[in-house]
């Protein structure tokens, strides 16, 4: 039943000091997943997605998951508790991608981030302090800015003023995942965190920051949007890189559903010369154990594997199709086989290697392909979310000492 912003107030409080958090568009949990070691309480979790929901509760159980389309703002709002004092959204990226249709916020999946926006303005009062939003780089620069524009200006209209910096998961695990990260810290809170403020271009500070966390490009979007409140920055430098090895997340045993020699030499038929020699010179080597992973891919007309043995996978993305499929190659004493990655690979790839699999094999590379890396955003929590938190709850009211700028 839809519920008026009246009653909202009268059900199950949630004070704003308490460490709790709303995760909209959800997927399979991981943002949760990345948070929950450090004490945050998920109040609230939302996804429109049956298959993502079965994942979910395998981990989670299915207390506080509310199956639901964000746009449906009065079923949503029925089932958020008062104050919850972070809220997440990873909201789809479908039409910001490389391999989207490039709408923007004209399309029908990633224009439901402003349905996310219109429930932070209904919580009036009990709007969360903190909000994190995540997507891919074509966030910043869809419709040469616009779009990102228009999304951070929503966002501070809604009192948040706005960090925005980018994280590549290959920093945490051998996956190559570069990601945009947002931070709203709300105006009534700001007083107490230890931040940088400024309108127009960056200060210096920012400029000499690691410029891993915020690029040139990404600077350059902070001069180019005005915000109503104002752009501020985390004093965080970027994470260590990772001792990972892919060779720590792919399985090389014969129980693998390795291809046929039939089919693999399809595959290695379709390799450019370049990849072919490649390949070649590895097979040469058989005192040493090569991984690698490679993408289908349609060049000047024709399907070519793409192999890459640098230690770091390619982006997990939904299978959808042989050319969104992550293939697995192996060489090892001169042997050479090749498979698919399976879904308990992708889950080591981001982060999560015992999150339980629920649902078919394809329902769980979608879960996966389509989520967040965990060791990302519990970076994000131990450097940025936790100390606001901490800063936010437990702090005297008035300004800090200024960060040297």
């Amino acid at each position: 039943m839809a519920t008026s912003m009246s009653d909202i107030s009268s059900r199950n409080p949630v004070t704003h000091s308490a460490k709790t958090f709303c995760e909209f568009f959800a997927d399979i949990g991981l943002v949760r997943e990345g948070v929950v070691d450090s004490g945050w309480s998920c109040v609230y979790a939302n996804d429109n997605d049956p298959n993502k929901n079965l994942l979910y509760q395998a981990r989670f159980g299915e207390e506080h998951f509310h199956l639901e389309d964000v746009r449906e703002t009065e079923r949503v709002l029925s089932q958020i508790p008062e104050g919850p004092f972070l809220a997440t959204a990873s909201f789809p990226c479908t039409d910001l991608s490389l391999a989207g249709n490039g709408r923007g916020f004209a399309g029908e999946h990633s224009s439901t981030y402003f349905a996310f926006t219109d429930v932070l303005a209904r919580l009036g009062q009990h709007r969360p302090k903190l909000v994190l939003l995540e997507n891919v780089p074509g966030f910043i620069t869809s419709h040469q800015g616009q779009d990102s524009a228009k999304a951070l200006r929503r966002l501070a209209d809604l009192g948040y003023f706005v960090d925005c910096f980018m994280l590549d998961a290959k920093e945490f695990v051998p996956q190559s995942r570069l990601r945009v990260f947002v931070v709203g810290v709300h105006g009534s809170v700001i007083g107490r965190c230890r931040v940088l403020h400024w309108h127009g271009g960056p200060p210096a500070a920012v400029d000499r920051a690691d410029s891993r966390l915020r690029p040139t490009r990404l600077l350059r979007l902070t001069q180019g949007i005005e915000l109503a409140t104002g752009w501020i920055s985390t004093a965080v430098d970027g994470p260590p890189s990772s001792a990972t090895q892919l060779i720590e997340v792919i399985d090389r045993g014969d129980e693998q559903e390795w291809w046929d020699d039939q089919q693999t030499h399809r595959h290695l038929e379709t390799c450019s010369t370049t990849h072919r020699a490649v390949l070649d010179q590895l097979l040469q080597e058989r005192t040493n154990v090569h991984i690698g992973t490679g993408f289908r891919r349609t060049r000047k007309g024709q399907v070519r594997v793409e192999p890459r043995f640098d230690g770091v996978a390619g982006c997990l993305r939904v299978p959808r199709g042989g050319s969104a499929r992550q293939i697995v190659i192996v060489i090892e004493a001169g042997r050479l086989r090749m498979r698919w990655m399976s879904p308990r690979e992708y889950a080591r790839l981001q982060g999560a290697p015992g999150f339980p699999l629920a649902g078919t094999p394809y329902q769980q590379m979608a879960g996966f392909g389509d989520a967040v890396c965990v060791p990302v955003i519990r970076w994000i929590d131990e450097h940025v979310l936790s100390p606001l938190h901490n800063a936010i709850s437990g702090g005297p009211i008035g300004m800090p000492a200024p960060l040297s700028a």
